[in-house]
């Protein structure tokens, strides 16, 4: 799912404008070293209350407009740089670096922490979002697929789509169109498992997990009804034919789900007992992972077969 994100606008400024504000070099260094300014990169400042209340993404966002601020004006955010700006999770990339491309450049190169891509960059396949100059996102979900591996393309290319900011056909037919481009080889994969249904990175996380691990394909976002037809919940996986659901514990269900006024202990009862209730219904049997379960593969995916398993049995 994508995010609500902070205007950063006009917040970076570069030595050249601190300069024509009347500053000096010396004046610079003494901000910078009492904290009350903030060096980005080499040349490019912000207020350091502002740097200090951000968090990791901002401040990759703050970097990005650091460097096209300095950048030719052809310059576009690509990659991870452009998935921040469309709010979209970003799970096992990096974002030390900034992503960017031009038009007319044709070749790739990696200087002071920028990433300069080659590759055909036309008209239809740039914008502008939040004030500055991106990729589409249609174009980032491929550039993301590219870049980084299955599991880590499907958390961005899902989450995008889930916000219905890239189509999934769409998407599969621009992987066919630039299946030469280098690195790509991973693409149609994720376009063949990426699923809009799925609304969180732990989602995504499990579906990959579910199918590189050989088990039975779960039904998303499961709906289950009360005698009168209401729905009574929605399960984040499913496997009606086995009689088993799943659900992903992560941190975005608790800013996403709890009540106005609930505590976590609150929200985690009240999720207990929806299961419970579920089952009850139903008679069928519940899982929960969280997020370490997935740093244990091979023993989560012996605990779901055994449960599977014995629902057949």
């Amino acid at each position: 799912m994508t995010t609500t994100l902070l205007d950063l606008e006009g917040l970076v400024f570069l030595r050249r404008e601190a300069h024509d504000r009347g500053y000096t070099d010396q004046q610079i260094a003494r901000l910078v070293r009492s904290g009350e300014w903030w060096r980005v990169r080499r040349g490019a400042y912000v207020a350091g209350d502002v740097w200090g209340s951000l968090g990791d993404a901002d401040r990759a966002r703050l970097r990005s407009r650091a460097v096209l601020k300095a950048a030719h004006p052809s310059t576009v955010l690509t990659h991870v740089s452009a998935a921040l700006e469309w709010g979209a999770p970003v799970w096992g990339y990096s974002l030390d670096e900034v992503h960017t491309s031009r038009p007319e450049t044709a070749s790739g190169r990696r200087e002071a922490g920028i990433v300069h891509h080659r590759g055909l960059l036309p008209p239809d396949h740039v914008t502008q979002v939040n004030g500055v100059r991106l990729t589409t996102p249609l174009r980032c979900a491929l550039e993301l697929s590219a870049l980084g591996s299955v599991e880590q393309a499907l958390v961005s290319v899902n989450a995008l789509m889930h916000a219905r900011l890239v189509e999934p056909g769409a998407f599969s037919a621009l992987a066919r169109e630039l299946r030469h481009w280098p690195g790509t080889l991973g693409v149609n994969l994720v376009s063949r498992l990426a699923d809009p249904r799925l609304e969180s990175a732990g989602e995504s996380r499990t579906a990959y997990f579910i199918w590189a691990h050989h088990l039975p394909r779960p039904v998303p976002q499961y709906e289950v009804h009360d005698g009168a037809g209401r729905v009574l919940a929605r399960l984040d996986f499913a496997w009606p034919e086995h009689g088993v659901f799943l659900e992903f514990d992560g941190m975005s269900k608790y800013r996403e789900h709890r009540r106005p006024g609930e505590s976590v202990e609150d929200y985690l009862l009240r999720e207990k007992r929806r299961e419970e209730l579920v089952s009850q219904m139903t008679g069928w049997t519940g899982l929960r992972l969280r997020w370490a379960d997935l740093d244990r593969p091979h023993e989560l995916a012996s605990r779901i077969r055994r449960v599977l398993a014995q629902r057949e049995g």
